[in-house]
C-alpha cells in the first residue's frame, strides 16, 4: 500500500498524537491566558513557539508593526521567562534570517565558547578517566561564554526596526507579573530537584520551601525582570564587560553551592576558569548558510559549529537518489533510517567547530551522497554503527558497509519561527544544553547558565583518528542545533526546526520528508510519529512509531528501537499563494505548543 493522504491521517490519528476535533491543554492557561492552538491559517505574519505567552509576544510585535526579527527577538526573550530550562540569556544558539527585500539569507552564530582557559583535559579526573556527565554538567566547568543576548544585539542591529531595549520590555513584565505554573515547567523543576537543591540561588528561585511550584500558581522572577531592565537600560555591555559579567564569573569561578543542600550531591562541584576577559572578547560570527538542493526544492541550513545545516543537507542528498513518494510507509522509513545512520556517520567523524570548508562542501557534493546512496539496500538494513565515508573528491565506486562507532547524543533546548507580512522569516534554535543547564542561577541575576561545554567530546578514543569535537580554548563545541528554510523557486516555502539534542537532525529531516515526499500536511508532517537513527546499535523512536512500524523496520533487519517518550518539539511555518501562512507547532509532545496568525482573512 502506497503512503497517501487518508492513510497518512489514520495512522497519524491511530498514534494518538492528534485528536480530532479537541484543543490541548492551555500551558500557561486559565483566565485572560493566551490560548495554546498548534495549528493557525492567516496573513499578515505568523509566530510559532513551544509558549502560548512567548507567540502571544511575537504576534504583539507583529501588530504593531514589528518585522520578523523584531517579533523573534520579543518571543525569545519571553521563552528566556517561561521555557527558562532550555533557553535564556545564559546560553547561545542559531538565528537563520530570510531578508525577502535582498532574498537573501543570513546566519548568525551565537554559539557558546570556551573559556581561554579550556584545554583538552577539562572534563578528565585526576586518573586520565572522562567524568560522569551529572559530574561535568553541575559545574563551572561546563559553563561556555554566553551568545544569546549579544545574538539579539546583532540581529535587531542589523536586520530589526526597533531597539534592543523595545524587544526585551514585553519580557520584563511577564517575569515581573508571572505566569501560571503548567505541568512541564513544574516537570522540568522536579527531573532537577537534586541538582537545583545544590545551590542557594536556583533552590530560592525554583524550589520555594523545597518543593517545585505547584501546577496553577503563579510564578515570578523579579530578578530577572531587573536584568532585562538593566540591559535596556545599559545595553549589551553590563552582561559582557559590567556589573552583570562579574556576577557570571563569579558564578562559574565560586559556585553559589548551598550551605545545607536537602540532598547530598554524588560529585565535587568544580569551580570554571572563565574569565571577566572571556565575556569581554566574546562576539558572535556570521557564517554563511549551508545550501543543498532537494526534489527541486532549495534548502538553507545553519554551518559549523552547528552540523544541522551539513547532516540534514547529506541525508537529503541521499535519499534524492530514491522515489519514497512510490514506496510503502515502512519502505520509506527504511530509507530515512539508513540515510539518517550514514549522514551521522560522516557528522561524527568530520564535523566539529574548525572544520575546513572545503570539506563541508564535499559532505554537501551529490557525487559524495551517491557514493554513500549505494549501500542502502532497499530489502536489508547494513549494521550499526556503519563506517564513515571517505569524502576526497574521487567518487564513483561503491564502498562495503563497514563497522564504525556511535556517536555521542546531545540534549535539550527550544526553538521558534516567526514570519511578517513584507515577507521576512527568522528560524531560531536556542539553548542552554541540558534542561536546566548548569543548574546554576546567578545569584540576584534570576537565569540560569549554560552546560554547553558537555557538547564537546570528553576524551578521544585511543587508536581512533583526531576527534574533531575536543575542547580547546575559545572554541565552540559541535551543536545538532537545525533551523532550516526550505524555498520553493526562490520563494520561502517552509521554515522549521526542533530542539532535542542530535535527535534535532533527524526530527527536521524527517519532517521534510513527511511534508515533501510523502504527502502530509505540514500539521501532518508535525504530529506524525518519529524514529531517530543515529548511526546507532539502538536508535530511539516514539511508542507510536514502535506500534505503527518497528515489526515490519525488525523484519528488514533495522535494529530494536528504544522507546522514549517523544522525540523534540518543533516549529514550522509553510507559506501558501497569495501571502498566507500556516504556523504549526506541537499539538501534543512537551505539553503542546502555541502558534499564531495576525490575521485569519486576507484584508487585500
Amino acid at each position: 500500500m502506497k503512503l497517501g493522504k487518508i492513510a497518512v491521517v489514520a495512522a497519524v490519528a491511530a498514534a494518538g498524537l492528534v485528536a480530532p476535533g479537541s484543543s490541548p491543554a492551555l500551558a500557561h492557561g486559565g483566565g485572560g491566558e493566551p490560548p495554546r492552538d498548534p495549528t493557525a491559517v492567516g496573513f499578515g505574519g505568523a509566530v510559532s513557539t513551544v509558549d502560548p505567552t512567548a507567540t502571544a509576544v511575537g504576534l504583539d510585535v507583529l501588530r504593531r508593526g514589528g518585522n520578523a526579527v523584531d517579533a523573534a527577538v520579543a518571543a525569545a526573550a519571553t521563552l528566556g521567562v517561561t521555557e527558562p530550562f532550555s533557553a535564556g540569556i545564559g546560553g547561545g544558539g542559531f538565528f537563520v534570517y530570510y531578508d525577502a527585500k535582498t532574498r537573501r539569507v543570513h546566519t548568525i552564530d551565537g554559539r557558546e565558547a570556551a573559556p581561554r582557559a579550556m584545554g583538552e583535559d577539562a572534563f578528565l579526573k585526576a586518573d586520565g578517566a572522562a567524568m560522569a556527565f551529572q559530574e561535568a554538567r553541575v559545574s563551572g566547568i561546563a559553563a561556555g561564554v554566553p551568545g544569546t543576548l549579544l545574538t539579539w544585539k546583532e540581529a535587531v542591529r542589523k536586520w530589526g526596526s526597533r531597539s534592543l531595549s523595545a524587544a526585551l520590555a514585553p519580557a520584563a513584565d511577564v517575569a515581573q507579573r508571572g505566569f501560571t505554573v503548567d505541568a512541564t515547567f513544574r516537570q522540568q523543576i522536579a527531573d532537577n530537584t537534586a541538582q537545583f537543591a545544590q545551590f542557594g540561588s536556583t533552590r530560592d528561585l525554583y524550589l520555594p520551601g523545597g518543593q517545585p511550584p505547584a501546577v496553577g500558581s503563579r510564578f515570578r522572577n523579579p530578578d530577572l525582570a531587573d536584568t532585562y531592565r538593566e540591559i535596556a537600560r545599559h545595553g549589551t555591555d553590563t552582561f559582557y564587560e559590567g556589573r552583570i559579567a562579574r556576577d557570571i564569573v563569579s558564578t562559574v569561578q565560586h559556585p553559589p553551592v548551598a550551605t545545607d543542600p536537602a540532598e547530598p550531591w554524588a560529585y565535587e562541584i568544580r569551580p570554571g576558569g572563565m574569565t571577566l576577559s572571556d565575556l569581554a572578547r566574546y562576539d558572535v560570527r556570521f557564517p554563511a548558510p549551508t545550501r543543498s538542493d532537494y526534489r527541486g526544492y532549495t534548502v538553507y541550513g545553519m554551518s559549523t559549529p552547528s552540523s544541522g545545516g551539513v547532516a540534514v543537507g547529506e541525508a537529503l542528498n541521499i535519499l534524492e537518489r530514491f522515489d519514497l513518494s512510490d514506496m510503502s510507509a515502512v519502505e520509506a522509513l527504511h530509507h530515512y533510517l539508513e540515510a539518517s545512520a550514514l549522514s551521522f556517520a560522516d557528522r561524527n567523524r568530520y564535523v566539529g567547530a574548525d572544520t575546513p570548508q572545503r570539506l563541508l562542501d564535499e559532505l554537501l557534493r551529490d557525487r559524495f551522497a551517491a557514493e554513500r546512496a549505494c549501500l542502502i539496500d532497499p530489502a536489508k538494513a547494513f549494521v550499526k554503527p556503519v563506517a564513515p565515508g571517505n569524502p576526497d573528491g574521487q567518487y564513483g565506486g561503491c564502498a562495503t558497509a563497514t563497522a564504525g562507532a556511535e556517536g555521542n547524543p546531545g540534549q535539550s533546548t527550544t526553538n521558534l519561527t516567526v514570519a511578517d507580512k513584507w515577507g521576512n522569516v527568522v528560524e531560531y534554535t536556542l539553548t542552554i544544553e541540558q534542561t536546566g543547564g548548569n543548574a546554576m542561577v546567578v545569584p540576584g541575576r534570576g537565569f540560569l547558565l549554560n552546560n554547553e561545554m558537555t557538547d564537546f567530546t570528553f576524551i578521544q578514543t585511543p587508536g581512533a583518528p583526531p576527534d574533531p569535537n575536543l575542547p580547546a580554548p575559545g572554541k565552540r563545541p559541535r551543536s545538532s542545533m537545525s533551523p532550516t528554510i526550505v524555498f520553493d523557486d526562490g520563494k520561502p516555502f517552509m521554515a522549521l526546526g526542533s530542539p532535542g539534542g542530535a535527535t534535532i537532525i533527524t526530527t527536521v529531516l524527517q519532517m521534510l520528508v513527511n511534508r515533501i515526499d510523502l504527502g502530509m500536511t505540514l500539521p501532518e508532517a508535525m504530529a506524525a510519529p518519529r524514529a531517530s537513527q543515529r548511526n546507532s546499535t539502538a536508535p530511539q523512536a516514539e511508542p507510536a512509531f514502535i506500534t505503527a512500524y518497528g515489526a515490519d523496520l525488525k523484519a528488514l533487519g533495522q535494529p530494536e528501537f528504544v522507546s522514549t517518550p517523544e522525540l523534540g518539539a518543533a516549529t514550522a511555518i509553510e507559506f501558501t499563494r497569495h501571502g498566507g501562512m500556516i504556523a504549526t507547532a506541537e499539538p501534543v509532545r512537551r505539553g503542546g505548543g502555541a502558534a499564531g496568525v495576525v490575521r485569519t482573512k486576507n484584508s487585500h
